[in-house]
């Protein structure tokens, strides 16, 4: 790839997920989630934890947009709750659930902030778990029809939009590992909801060709320890990365993953015309990024490693940590998002959004109406550097989003860690919000003539 420079200005912004924020599960009329079902399992979520309150962000729009403003970001990325908008996963719409959204997307542009919208994060309806969840079909041929229910309502105002956020996460932690909702261990049915997941992207694409559309994945870097590891690393790396790109570039799954994911050659699975469908079937890649994986090869006899099982097919897997570590136990290496920009903008030749990055940092106190988050700070700075230089490299690469606005509900670990720019105090009924230092300093960050800003409409072309 030839080094150029990027035309674009690099957009600034933050994210959020629907359940991690908003709270108010029964309220107006949104159904129940996998999560509000997986969390209500005893010893599913750390401490018990649930986001039947979360940060109450259902109630509170205009602070939280009030937060965002005062951050002077170029975009603000937040996802809908399925279930709020169809409570049975298809068929009846519940408009009080799309007012929410249109409030928030309608106080975003009035703030001058750009919204952009993720359909999926990982909220499915319950209701579409019981009858099989993204290990059916049907459940891919539902997400089209919401798809459409809510650009309908909002496609006039949000001009870039996700299907799915991290898939991987949702087919390989919820139906192999069973750490995430649905909470299912059955290494197969890993590579079946990754598939159907897909499907749905893909039909999404051909049902609203008129929206700038794209799908946010987190991709990793996949070092392997020694050349003796190479053969579990480039499993590693055909789950968590290939089972993706290789249909969306290629429209084909490659015979590395054919072979330890042998679902994927069902026919009753993989049906004529599917590979053709998610081939071009997005207009940008979004990529969340956290860490590095190091797979190294399990010593003869040795325990399997907690999370082989989010690597179905893959024998003989131990993954090495390394250097320093944020509070949730992530290597602390900006190289890796560096890389991986690089990478896969010259495997796919598409626009490029970091929707993801951030830390988890041991930060829940506040001191004289203070959070002093300076490794946070720290982290942020070595990632935005990286950005830069992969943009530099020729990626292109159009804005960088920071996970995330508010402490929210961080899914298995309840509110045990905290990756947010303001702090929430849960020993308060009304969870007052606190920004932190590192929310001032992304602020200033955003100001610097130095950065420019990205213009409306992020990724139009």
């Amino acid at each position: 790839m030839t080094a150029a420079r990027d035309p674009f200005p690099l957009a600034l912004g933050v994210a959020t997920a629907s359940y991690q924020i908003e709270g108010a599960v029964r309220e107006d009329g949104r159904g129940p989630s996998i999560w509000d079902t997986f969390s209500a399992e005893p010893g599913r979520v750390r401490g018990g934890d649930d986001g039947v309150d979360a940060c109450d962000s259902y109630h509170r729009v205009d602070d939280d947009i009030a937060l965002v403003e005062g951050l002077g970001v170029d975009a603000y990325r937040f996802s809908v709750a399925w279930p709020r908008v169809l409570p049975e996963g298809r068929g009846r719409v519940e408009t009080r659930g799309l007012d929410h959204y249109e409030r928030l997307v309608d106080g975003l542009l009035a703030a001058g902030v750009e919204p952009v919208a993720t359909l999926y994060h990982w909220d499915l309806p319950q209701v579409l778990e019981d009858e099989g969840g993204w290990l059916a079909r049907s459940t891919a041929e539902a997400f089209v029809e919401y798809a459409g229910v809510v650009h309908e309502r909002l496609g006039d105002r949000v001009t870039s939009w996700a299907t799915h956020n991290e898939p991987w996460c949702a087919a390989y932690l919820g139906y192999a590992a069973g750490v995430h909702a649905p909470g299912r261990r059955e290494a197969g049915a890993g590579h079946r909801a990754a598939h159907h997941l897909m499907l749905g992207h893909a039909w999404t694409r051909r049902a609203l060709p008129g929206a700038h559309l794209g799908i946010v994945l987190n991709l990793a870097p996949v070092w392997p320890e020694s050349p003796d590891a190479a053969d579990v690393a480039d499993g590693v790396d055909a789950i968590r990365n290939r089972v993706w790109l290789d249909p969306l570039v290629d429209g084909a799954y490659d015979e590395r993953l054919l072979a330890i994911a042998p679902e994927l050659t069902d026919p009753g699975l993989v049906r004529p015309g599917d590979l053709e469908a998610m081939k071009g079937s997005a207009d940008w890649i979004g990529i969340n990024y956290y860490t590095p994986i190091r797979p190294a090869r399990r010593a003869d006899g040795g325990e399997p490693h907690p999370e082989q099982g989010a690597y179905p097919g893959v024998e003989g897997l131990d993954l090495v940590v390394r250097g320093p570590r944020t509070d949730i136990g992530w290597e602390i290496e900006p190289r890796g998002l560096e890389e991986l920009l690089v990478e896969t903008h010259r495997r796919t030749g598409l626009p490029l959004v970091v929707t993801e990055n951030g830390a988890a940092c041991a930060d829940d106190q506040v001191v004289d109406g203070r959070v002093d988050d300076t490794d946070r700070i720290d982290y942020l700075r070595d990632h935005l550097g990286a950005v830069e230089r992969a943009r530099r490299a020729g990626a292109d690469v159009r804005g960088y989003f920071v996970w995330t606005l508010l402490d929210n509900f961080e899914w298995a670990e309840g509110y045990a860690k905290t990756f947010g720019l303001v702090h929430v105090d849960r020993s308060s009924p009304s969870l007052t919000r606190t920004p932190k230092a590192s929310y001032h300093w992304f602020a200033e960050q955003v100001a610097a003539p130095a950065r420019g800003r990205g213009a409306a409409g992020l990724l139009s072309p």
